[in-house]
C-alpha cells in the first residue's frame, strides 16, 4: 500500500508539473490579433509585386542593449497585431551596432518564427560596422559580409529586403550593385534597395540592377515636413524607374510630435544623448519648435494628433510606398496607424501648412 501510495503521490506530482508547464508554455506564447489584416493599408512598391503596409516598424532607436526587452516586444506584438508586415533594420543600429538585430533575433525566434512567410524583414549596409578596410562603404567584401553577419545575430535564412545604406564614393556603383545581385542570387536576400542615393545616383544604380536581372524595388530616404529634398527630383526620378518609395524620419525624430512642444522630457531621445544618429538637445531649435507648434494647431483642426499629421502629409503623395516609424511605446504606433484614417489634404490646408514652412 505504501508503495502504491508513492507511485499515486508521484503520478500527480507528474500531473501538476505537466500543467503548470503547459500553463506557462500557453501565457508566453503569442498569438496574434486574427483581424489584423483589416484596416491596415497596403501599397505596391513601385512596378513590383510586393506590397508594404502603410506603416511600417524601424529598429533604429529604442531596440539596443539599454532597451528592456520585454517593451521592444510589446511594440513589435502591437505593430504586428495591428497589420504592420514590415520591420525594418540595419547591421548598425542599437546602440551598440549590430544590438538591434540580436534584439529583433531574440523575439523572431521567441514570437515571430512561426509567422515568417507573413512579414517584411530588411536590413542594410553602409556605414561603419567593424574595424579595418573592410567594415564600411560599399564594396562587394563588405556588403557581402555584412549580411552574413546580420542573417546571424537575426537568426534568419534570408531578409526580404537588403539596402545599400549610401553611396560610396570610393567604389564604382557597378561593385556595389552587382554586390547587391549576387546576395539576391545566392537566396540571402529577395529584394534589393537604395538608400540616401541622390537622384543622379539612383538613375546609374537601377540601369545596373536592371542589366544584371536584379531590378531596384525601393529607395528609402529622409522625408519629412522639414526635411523636403526628396521633391527636388528624387520622388520624380523614382515614378519614371517603377521604384517604391519607404521614408524615414518622417517625424523627424519627435519634433513633429507633441513630445517637445513644452520642453524636452528627461525620459525622451534628445535627453538621452544616445548617439547613433539619435537626436540631441541641440537640434531643438526654436524656429521648428515654433512651426510645429503651428502645425499641431492644424492638425487639432482636423482631428488627428501632431504624429498622426505628420505622417498623413508624407503619406498623400501616391508615390510613398509606406513610412518608417520608431517607437518607444505600443501606444505611439497605434496612434501612428491611426493617420491613415485620413490622409486627405485640401488645398487650403497644404497651402497652410506651406505659409507655417516657409
Amino acid at each position: 500500500m505504501l508503495a502504491e501510495g508513492k507511485i499515486a503521490s508521484q503520478a500527480r506530482n507528474d500531473r501538476l508539473f505537466i500543467s503548470n508547464f503547459l500553463l506557462r508554455s500557453f501565457r508566453m506564447t503569442y498569438q496574434p490579433n486574427p483581424a489584423r489584416y483589416d484596416s491596415m493599408e497596403y501599397r505596391r512598391s513601385g512596378r513590383s509585386g510586393l506590397q508594404l503596409p502603410a506603416i511600417s516598424v524601424g529598429l533604429w532607436q529604442n531596440f539596443g542593449e539599454v532597451n528592456a526587452l520585454a517593451g521592444c516586444r510589446d511594440i513589435l506584438r502591437t505593430a504586428f497585431d495591428a497589420g504592420v508586415t514590415h520591420f525594418d533594420l540595419a547591421n548598425n543600429y542599437g546602440p551598440p551596432p549590430g544590438a538591434a538585430e540580436e534584439t529583433f533575433g531574440r523575439l523572431y525566434k521567441s514570437d515571430f518564427k512561426p509567422y515568417r512567410d507573413e512579414l517584411i524583414i530588411s536590413t542594410k549596409a553602409g556605414y561603419g560596422m567593424w574595424p579595418g578596410p573592410y567594415g564600411d562603404g560599399g564594396s562587394r567584401k563588405y556588403l557581402v559580409a555584412s549580411l552574413d553577419q546580420s542573417l546571424r545575430r537575426m537568426g534568419l535564412d534570408y531578409v526580404d529586403i537588403y539596402y545599400h545604406h549610401r553611396p560610396d564614393p570610393a567604389t564604382p556603383i557597378e561593385e556595389s550593385m552587382a554586390a547587391l545581385d549576387q546576395l539576391v542570387r545566392q537566396g540571402k536576400a529577395l529584394y534589393v534597395g537604395l538608400s540616401s542615393y541622390s537622384p543622379e545616383e539612383t538613375r546609374q544604380a537601377c540601369a545596373v540592377l536592371r542589366e544584371l536581372g536584379t531590378p531596384c524595388l525601393i529607395h528609402q530616404p529622409k522625408y519629412s515636413l522639414l526635411v523636403r529634398d526628396v521633391e527636388e527630383g528624387l520622388l520624380d526620378t523614382l515614378a519614371e524607374e517603377g521604384v517604391g518609395c519607404i521614408a524615414f524620419s518622417s517625424l523627424a525624430q519627435g519634433v513633429l510630435t507633441d513630445k517637445y512642444l513644452q520642453g524636452v522630457p528627461p525620459d525622451s531621445r534628445a535627453a538621452r544623448n544616445l548617439g547613433n544618429g539619435a537626436i540631441d538637445e541641440s537640434q531643438l531649435n526654436p524656429a521648428n519648435i515654433e512651426k510645429a507648434r503651428k502645425l499641431n494647431e492644424l492638425a487639432q483642426q482636423r482631428g488627428q494628433s501632431m504624429a498622426q499629421f505628420a505622417l498623413a502629409w508624407v503619406l498623400k503623395d501616391p508615390r510613398m510606398t509606406s513610412v518608417i516609424i520608431g517607437a518607444s511605446k505600443p501606444q505611439q504606433v497605434l496612434d501612428a496607424v491611426g493617420c491613415l484614417k485620413n490622409y486627405q489634404f485640401s488645398t487650403d490646408e497644404l497651402a497652410q501648412i506651406d505659409a507655417i514652412l516657409n
